[in-house]
């Protein structure tokens, strides 16, 4: 007999002179390739098992809430379930113009939208895309009870707005529960009277020019950290460990910090008779006439998130500084390199995972922040973040807000994808 491990057990295999005769058998009998195959699944299962608690957390707390959000941006069912009526005419006769049918269900559905108080949600619906029409629903649907027919008639002796195409349209878009109309005016479209898609008026283009805003300053904080960050995460790697220790804790400082606290104290370093310009004129530098605008502008965005941001920068930076052998430059320069060309071409170089994981964490972080700008921002220094807010707080309007938070994540991950395809996101080290 001749044992072949297994796994904790033995396998036996029966032999004739030294020659392996038949299968290869655990010492319970079972062919041993079947018993390998058992022990694997329960590996897995095992695996499975120990990881299940934090995958049930994640998909609770992550996947669905963005998932609901991705929802939410294209389903709006306010007005088909609130206004049945008009909204299944409006779906049999898509191309059909308003008749005197359709004015009699729309009376019935407002009559019943004011008895079940959900005539203010509908109305609101409709203002999303037709602004000020609320008052055209609320002030209708009291009045409902004494129209009489020919209802068309009566509708416009009520307000001549019911005449208006562009209601119709609202209310024939509006009928579908899912629709696209969200991202559309999230990307500064809107439909016209007979429901073409085309662009919105000039001077009601925000949110095309909020997501440039963001995109350029997170871009132009990205850039901040990295000059301001690469020197420290330099020295952090380079000097010897008590001077690093205290660098490092200076560095970590900020997180001990509540955010609110570090926000506004820049609101007292950065106004107009805040201590900075106080310092400025007393130098001389300028005078009491010229101090300096640096808050509740893009100034004081970019300012107090450089700030905040940076340890994010300089901590993936460090990580990957301090496993770079400084023999190398030494090498460098011994062949007769210069100090710059020894950093250009040795160093940093392979520094080149830390920058990449470090932009990348500070940038996703920038084009998401909210409370910074919302204090030290203003008109001008407000990000979509702060639009999605208020929508989601004060305008209530969730779909808008989920339909801009969708075209927010979108962007990321595209940017996401090109760092991988141009950098390489197996690059990427962040410790």
């Amino acid at each position: 007999m001749s044992q072949v491990p297994a796994d904790p057990h033995a396998a036996v295999v029966a032999t004739a002179g030294g020659v392996e005769d038949g299968p290869i058998l655990t010492v319970d009998g079972q062919p041993l390739d079947e018993a390998l195959a058992r022990a694997g699944r329960r590996a897995r299962w095992r695996a499975f098992l120990l990881v299940m608690p934090l995958l049930v957390f994640v998909i609770i707390t992550f996947i669905t809430p963005i998932g609901q959000m991705l929802h939410r941006a294209i389903y709006n069912p306010t007005f088909s379930q609130n206004m049945p009526r008009i909204s299944a005419w409006l779906k049999a006769h898509p191309d059909e113009p308003p008749t005197e049918e359709a004015y009699a269900l729309l009376i019935e559905d407002l009559k019943e939208a004011r008895k079940n108080k959900t005539i203010g949600a509908v109305a609101t619906r409709i203002n999303y895309d037709v602004p000020g029409t609320r008052s055209l629903f609320t002030s209708t649907a009291r009045k409902a009870k004494r129209l009489k027919p020919p209802y068309m008639e009566a509708m416009l002796k009520v307000n001549r707005k019911w005449g208006d195409p562009r209601i119709w349209t609202a209310m024939r878009q509006a009928a579908h529960a899912y629709t696209i109309d969200f991202l559309l005016n999230a990307l500064d479209f809107t439909r016209d009277a007979k429901g073409d898609i085309v662009r919105v008026d000039p001077e009601r283009q925000i949110y095309g020019k909020l997501f440039l805003r963001t995109l350029v300053l997170s871009l132009v904080i990205t850039g901040l950290t990295l000059v301001l960050g690469f020197p420290i995460a330099h020295l952090l790697a380079s000097l010897p460990l008590k001077y690093s220790n205290l660098l490092m804790i200076f560095v970590l400082l900020p997180f001990w910090t509540s955010l609110l606290v570090r926000t506004t104290s820049w609101i007292v370093l950065l106004q107009t008779n805040g201590v900075i310009n106080d310092i400025l004129v007393w130098l001389g530098l300028i005078r009491e006439d010229q101090r300096l605008q640096m808050i509740f502008n893009q100034t004081g965005t970019v300012i107090a998130m450089t700030h905040i941001l940076l340890p994010f920068m300089v901590l993936p930076l460090y990580s990957v500084m301090r496993t770079i052998d400084p023999s190398y430059v030494r090498a460098a320069r011994s062949l007769g390199a210069t100090s710059w060309t020894a950093f250009r071409r040795i160093y940093l170089p392979q520094t080149v995972p830390g920058i990449g994981a470090g932009a990348l964490l500070v940038f996703i972080l920038a084009v998401g922040y909210y409370i910074t700008p919302a204090l030290v921002g203003g008109s001008s220094g407000q990000l979509i973040s702060n639009m999605i807010a208020f929508h989601m707080q004060k305008s209530l309007n969730w779909s808008l807000a989920a339909a801009l938070a969708s075209l927010l994540l979108g962007g990321v991950l595209i940017l996401y994808w090109l760092y991988d395809k141009l950098v390489g996101i197996d690059n990427l080290k962040l410790g």
